[in-house]
C-alpha cells in the first residue's frame, strides 16, 4: 500500500529530487549531484529526505511561485530524475513490491527547503526563442571546452551506461547550441566504448528530437 505526494503545487510547490543508486553500472547519483553543486556553487540545506527500498533518496526541496520546474529523468546527470509540475513522489510509509519507503534519519522533523537558485536554474529549461532570433552557435563554429568536457563524459562510460551517458551529453550540446557541430565527435568517442555506430547516432538523433523547440543556450556550463 502507498500513497503519492503531488509536487509542483501551492502551497509548497514540491521540487522532488530522485536519486537513484545503480552500483552494478556505476552510476553514483549523490556524487554527481554533489559534483553539480561544486560546479554551480550551491549546497543542497537539510530537508526532508525518503529512502527508497532500491537504497536510492528523495530530496524535498520547494520552488517559487513564479518558476514551474518540469519532470526529467537524467537531465541533470545519469541516474538524477526530478519530479516538478506533474509529478509525484512515493509517500514515505508506502510499501510496495520492493519494500518501505521511510523518512532518512534526522529529517523527520525538518520542512521542505527552498531550492537553491542556480539549481533551480538548472532544473527549468532554457526559455525559447523565436524562430529566426540569432543567438547560440553555429554547426561551423567549435564547441570547444565545454564540447571536450561532455567527449570526456561520453569517452568515461563503462558497459551499462554507454548509452546513457551519450544521450545525456547530446542533450547538453544540443541545449547550449552546438550540437551538430560536436555529433561526429561523439559518435566516434561512443563507438570507442563499444558502442556501434549506429546506435550512437540513434541516441544522438533522440537527443536533438527532445531538445528541439526547447531554445538553444548560448552561454553558461555544460
Amino acid at each position: 500500500t502507498g500513497y503519492g505526494i503531488a509536487c509542483g503545487r501551492a502551497p509548497h510547490r514540491l521540487v522532488g529530487i530522485d536519486l537513484d543508486i545503480d552500483t552494478a553500472h556505476g552510476n553514483d547519483s549523490v556524487g554527481a549531484l554533489q559534483q553539480l553543486a561544486l560546479q554551480h556553487l550551491f549546497t543542497i540545506p537539510p530537508t526532508v529526505t525518503v529512502l527508497t527500498p532500491s537504497g536510492g533518496r528523495h530530496l524535498w526541496l520547494t520552488g517559487p511561485a513564479d518558476t514551474t520546474v518540469p519532470n526529467s529523468a537524467g537531465r541533470l546527470a545519469p541516474g538524477i530524475d526530478v519530479r516538478g509540475s506533474g509529478g509525484y513522489l512515493v509517500g514515505p510509509g508506502s510499501v510496495t513490491a520492493h519494500g518501505r519507503y521511510r523518512l532518512a534519519p534526522g529529517t523527520a522533523h525538518l520542512p521542505p527547503a527552498p531550492c537553491p537558485r542556480a539549481l533551480l536554474r538548472l532544473l527549468t529549461p532554457p526559455p525559447r526563442r523565436p524562430a529566426g532570433a540569432p543567438g547560440g552557435t553555429t554547426p561551423t563554429e567549435i564547441p570547444g571546452r565545454r564540447g571536450e568536457g561532455l567527449i570526456q563524459f561520453v569517452l568515461a562510460a563503462h558497459e551499462g551506461q554507454r548509452n546513457t551517458r551519450l544521450f545525456w551529453a547530446a542533450c547538453r550540446a544540443y541545449e547550449h547550441g552546438f550540437g551538430d557541430a560536436l555529433a561526429d565527435a561523439l559518435t566516434a568517442a561512443a563507438v570507442r566504448t563499444g558502442l556501434t555506430e549506429q546506435e550512437a547516432r540513434a541516441a544522438i538523433a533522440s537527443a536533438e528530437r527532445l531538445t528541439r523547440g526547447r531554445g538553444r543556450e548560448g552561454d553558461g556550463p555544460a
